[in-house]
């Protein structure tokens, strides 16, 4: 007899159907193998004793505070340890019950249904202006076309078109610089029709820029204030382009002056939620969405952000992640910004892990060799 602890990240179903599973055991046995650890915060006491019940009744539990069976407080945070099949039951038991638990039922039901997607899409990177905090990414005219030719061989699917800096307390730039600075290198994608290679999306919150590039051939808008601007919105519907909605907390000018939320995941979910809901009213078909690594953040909202990003897919959008070479992994692994590749591949890897599935490279060579393995050991 031999006896082998398996990783709690295998192909479950591919185990089960190996050993001779018949396929509707398959799918009761899979739904069991997966856990959820699910915080809940503010529910009703009364509540947290009937969903404590609940739970315990098929075989989840419920993490409550001390005091909570003799309502010591009117509300407690608790955290559900369940099963995907104990989702699929407590998301139908609760809708029945009082104090908050029908809502709480949907939520369920919308995390039991959480599915990654299959597809990784690597977003390169091309600044148009002189002062992106990584000089690797800066290009001008024929040399960005060179470049981008370059990133369509090293495997990237998408080319995101930039021409003002984000990075923290970086220069406001007016809207005709902006577009002088873009307007060379998208006129020549156009000419040379490269978007039948690729798709180019263009970095910009302006309306004149984004239209611009739209008219030229663009498919996709990178937008880093979530679309603030009606305008960006309409131009996305009448283009049928796809919406990147990023959150940043603040202006790039001053997100870093000390952020601080209530509850970064809830406070970000909550934001994009609210921006799906306002671009969708407006016609845009296609949204993709970004938390925003590093926009308005401190490293340990970025670091809780790619560790719960599993959270974020309940908005049922793809979900874009971008810390590339970004200041954060200085400050865990004090480094200059040529030297945080590794750093980089690190937080990419483990955003796949989590749910995302597209990121946003300045090395798309290495992102895609890296992305190669880490798909070849998730087929395992």
């Amino acid at each position: 007899m031999l006896v082998e602890k398996l990783s709690n990240s295998i192909d479950t179903k591919k185990y089960l159907k190996d050993i001779g599973v018949d396929s509707g055991g398959i799918e009761i046995l899979s739904s069991k193998a997966k856990h959820h650890i699910i915080h809940i915060k503010d529910l009703h006491v009364g509540g947290a004793n009937i969903l404590k019940q609940d739970a315990l009744s098929i075989g989840a539990d419920l993490a409550v505070p001390r005091g909570t069976v003799i309502a010591t407080t009117k509300k407690v945070d608790c955290i559900l340890i369940a099963s995907q099949k104990h989702l699929e039951i407590l998301s139908k038991k609760e809708l029945a019950q009082p104090f908050g638990l029908k809502e709480l039922a949907h939520k369920l039901k919308a995390i039991g249904k959480i599915k990654k997607q299959d597809s990784i899409d690597i977003m390169g990177i091309i600044n148009s202006n002189d002062d992106s905090f990584f000089s690797g990414s800066r290009f001008k005219d024929s040399n960005a076309i060179d470049k981008i030719q370059q990133m369509i061989e090293d495997g990237a699917s998408i080319i995101d078109i930039g021409g003002v800096s984000s990075r923290p307390n970086a220069p406001r730039v007016s809207k005709e610089d902006e577009l002088q600075r873009v307007k060379p290198i998208v006129d020549i994608i156009r000419s040379q029709k490269l978007y039948d290679k690729v798709r180019f999306s263009i970095d910009s919150y302006e309306p004149s820029v984004i239209s611009y590039a739209l008219e030229s051939g663009f498919n996709m808008v990178n937008d880093i204030t979530g679309l603030r601007d009606d305008e960006v919105s309409k131009l996305c519907a009448s283009y049928n382009a796809t919406a990147v909605i990023m959150h940043m907390q603040g202006t790039p000018q001053n997100m870093q002056d000390k952020p601080k939320y209530n509850s970064v995941l809830s406070d970000i979910y909550n934001f994009l939620e609210n921006r799906i809901e306002v671009a969708e009213s407006f016609g845009v078909n296609d949204i993709i969405v970004d938390i925003g690594i590093g926009f308005g953040k401190t490293l340990e909202d970025n670091l809780l952000l790619i560790k719960n990003l599993e959270g974020f897919l309940t908005l049922e959008k793809r979900l874009l992640v971008g810390a590339s070479r970004k200041s954060m992994i200085a400050r865990i692994s004090p480094s200059t910004v040529q030297e945080r590749l590794p750093g980089t591949l690190a937080l990419h890897l483990e955003a796949l892990r989590n749910g995302a599935s597209i990121l946003r490279v300045h090395d798309v060579k290495e992102h895609h060799q890296a992305i190669k393995v880490f798909q070849a050991l998730d087929k395992i």
